[in-house]
Formats: structure tokens, C-alpha cells, sequence
């Protein structure tokens, strides 16, 4: 008995040794696994990131702040940017991209070109001399914004410069009888003033919006544009141009840049939303589309678990640099803004915002805060500087003197 009773502890011993083993090995596995899982349980890529990207520009859609993500990418990783040649600050907008607007494409040698990284300045959509400056394996991308707000926008930031806007003193007046001042529409400066978006993925922005026609239009742009952004969904559309590119969280967070202030924007009337929606036809169809699109994406790609979780992550790394680098905490009038070289351009009836940052800053928070908040014309000369230091620099007007 008593000898059974041993046997049966010492048995029990053994088991209970084993078992300790097997939970250790366990931890130790487990601890090899998470390693290895870490880039995914973070949100973090671990393959390499995606460096060859061209981005359509579209006007006062928060462009803007898709560029300066793009501009901080390529001087961050030592790629090459498709600047405008000379003085030019935009590659020949409005007319159709020709490749011999870019600075530097014909320096490849003889009968060659050279290629760049990078594309993201203000153009006409123009596929085949597009693909003379960029990679085969480049990744294309837009962003569109709703047509009531974007046609707002551009009725503010360009009153003095479209003959379209120049004589009707309100947006509303304009689109009461919009064909009065519009004309015939031949003016190229006249495309800011309907279905600007779709004028610059290089469409005929005056075409009557018949369904054969448009559906024609939206399937060429979803075989170019691997995605479209939807400005009112900036950060879901981020999250996911992050997940696609392979990035990290600190490339794609931004302020909000070429910001208006909140007394030169107009908030109009319900009656004339629905008559900018049909004065911007082609706009408005090009919007629905991609941003169902969009949406679709998001779920099939991401989840809706992951998508809250990057959204939130992506606020909050925000918010978190916001701290560090601003020190007004939010933007600021043009004349408030203490760092000439961080003062916005002003256009129209628009009142731009800009940035001070905190003055106790150490150096490399500096540079990095300073990359955040530059205006796209003062960063566009500083890239222009530093890919091209022998050639002479450009001249921003409204910083001279």
C-alpha cells in the first residue's frame, strides 16, 4: 500500500515536472512568435516601402496635405522629386502634362530620360508623358473632394483670377444663373470654375454627362489609379494609402495645410447645393463613385476592427506632435505667424492659415516640426534647391523683399 502510494507521488512529480517544461517551452515559443508578428500586432509594415508614386494634385481638395506627406517621404528617404523646370511652380497647369515641364528629365543623356520617385505638383492628367518621367512599377493615386465644397473653395481662392467669378459677388449668385457668367466655357482658366476635377484627370470638363460617357471616364480611372482619396474621409483614406504603400505611422501624419479660416468660407443655402451638384455633374458622378469605392475598400481591405484602431492610432500620433511642435496648439492667421518662411501664400477672398512652432524646440524636432508645417511653394524651392544646387534658386514673390 505504502509503495503504491509512493509510486502514484513520484508519478505525480513527473508529471508535474513535465508539465513545467512544456509551459516553458511554451513561453519561449510563444515569445519567438510574437517577434516575429510584432511589425502586424503594431500596424507596423515589414516589407519594404513602395518608392515610386505619382500623385494627381487635384485643386481644393486637401491636396495639399497629401503633398507635404509626399515631400517629407521623399527628402526622408533620399528620393528623387518631379519638380517644375525653371520659375514654373506647377508643371504646366492648365494645360495637358508634357514630360519637358519637369526640371532635369532630359539629363539621363542622349535620347534618354530620367526618372524620378516622386511626382506630386499640380497637373493636367496626361498618361503617356506621365509615363516618361515615372517608373513602370509606379503607384498612382488621387483625391477627390465633394464638388459643393470643392466649387466653394476655388469661388473663394481664384474670385479675382477665373472670368467665370470675376463679376458676382457670391457663389450663390453665381450658380443662380452660372451660364450668365460662365460663357461658352473656352477659357482655360474657365475650368476652375466647373467640374475641376474631372478637367484634371485631363477630361473635357464642359462634356454633357451622358452614362455612357461617364461610366467610360470612371472605368479609365480606376484602371490607372490604384486609389482614390476622399478628402471628408482624409484619415480612413490615409490609413489605407498607408496600408497600401507600406509606410510607417510617422510618414502619413500631417497637419492640415492650405487651411481657410472659418469666416471666408461660405455655407450655402440647401437650394444652391443642389445646383452646384448639377452645374458639376461630371464632378459630382466622379465623387459618388469613388467615395462608395472608397468605402468598399476599407472593409475588404482593413476591417472594420483594424480601421478604427489605425484611425485612432493615427489621431492620436497626431495629436501627440501637435503638443510637441505647435505652439499655439492649432493654426494661425497669416500675420500671426512669426517665421516668414512658414507663412502661407494668400489667394482671392481666402484668408490661409499657418503654423508657429514652439521656440524651445532642439534640433532635430526642429527640422522635423518645420517639414510638418511648410508651405508647399516654400518647400517646393527648398526640394528644388537640394536636387538641383546648381541651378539658380526658386523665387517664392510674396517671401521677397
Amino acid at each position: 500500500m505504502l509503495s503504491t502510494l509512493g509510486g502514484s507521488q513520484r508519478l505525480l512529480q513527473v508529471l508535474l515536472l513535465l508539465l513545467a517544461v512544456a509551459v516553458l517551452l511554451l513561453v519561449a515559443f510563444l515569445r519567438v512568435d510574437m517577434e516575429l508578428f510584432r511589425p502586424l500586432l503594431s500596424g507596423e509594415p515589414e516589407d519594404p516601402p513602395v518608392t515610386n508614386i505619382m500623385f494627381l494634385k487635384t485643386h481644393k481638395t486637401a491636396s495639399s496635405t497629401v503633398l507635404n506627406i509626399l515631400y517629407r517621404f521623399a527628402e526622408s528617404h533620399n528620393l528623387s522629386t518631379a519638380l517644375p523646370a525653371g520659375g514654373r511652380v506647377h508643371l504646366g497647369y492648365p494645360w495637358l502634362f508634357l514630360a519637358r515641364y519637369v526640371e532635369g528629365v532630359e539629363e539621363a543623356g542622349p535620347g534618354a530620360r530620367r526618372r524620378f520617385n516622386i511626382m506630386c505638383n499640380h497637373l493636367r492628367f496626361n498618361l503617356p508623358e506621365v509615363r516618361k518621367v515615372m517608373p513602370e512599377d509606379t503607384f498612382y493615386f488621387s483625391i477627390l473632394r465633394d464638388p459643393v465644397h470643392q466649387l466653394e473653395s476655388a469661388f473663394t481662392y481664384y474670385k479675382g483670377y477665373v472670368p467665370a467669378f470675376r463679376n458676382v459677388k457670391t457663389l450663390d449668385a453665381f450658380l443662380a444663373s452660372p451660364q450668365q457668367f460662365y460663357g461658352d466655357g473656352q477659357e482655360l482658366s474657365n475650368a476652375y470654375a466647373r467640374n475641376n476635377m474631372w478637367f484634371d484627370l485631363g477630361f473635357d470638363h464642359n462634356a454633357p454627362p451622358e452614362e455612357g460617357y461617364v461610366r467610360a471616364r470612371l472605368a479609365e480611372v480606376e484602371q490607372r489609379f490604384q486609389l482614390v482619396l476622399i478628402a471628408e474621409h482624409f484619415d480612413e483614406s490615409v490609413v489605407l494609402l498607408r496600408h497600401l504603400l507600406r509606410w510607417h505611422l510617422d510618414d502619413v501624419v500631417a497637419f492640415r495645410l492650405n487651411l481657410r479660416s472659418e469666416r471666408t468660407v461660405a455655407h450655402l443655402a440647401p437650394e444652391s447645393r443642389e445646383l452646384a451638384r448639377r452645374w458639376c455633374a461630371l464632378d459630382w458622378r466622379l465623387y459618388q463613385h469613388f467615395n462608395r469605392t472608397l468605402w468598399e475598400r476599407l472593409y475588404t481591405e482593413l476591417g472594420p476592427e483594424r480601421l478604427l484602431t489605425d484611425v485612432a492610432r493615427l489621431r492620436a500620433r497626431r495629436r501627440e506632435l501637435a503638443e510637441l511642435c505647435l505652439q499655439d496648439g492649432a493654426p494661425q492667421n497669416q500675420v500671426l505667424i512669426t517665421d516668414r518662411l512658414l507663412r502661407p501664400f494668400q489667394s482671392g477672398q481666402a484668408d490661409i492659415l499657418g503654423y508657429n512652432l514652439r521656440p524651445d524646440l532642439d534640433n532635430a524636432t526642429l527640422h522635423m516640426c518645420q517639414r510638418m508645417v511648410m508651405p508647399e511653394l516654400q518647400y517646393m524651392a527648398h526640394l528644388y534647391s537640394q536636387q538641383f544646387p546648381e541651378k539658380p534658386r526658386k523665387v517664392i514673390p510674396f517671401l521677397e523683399g
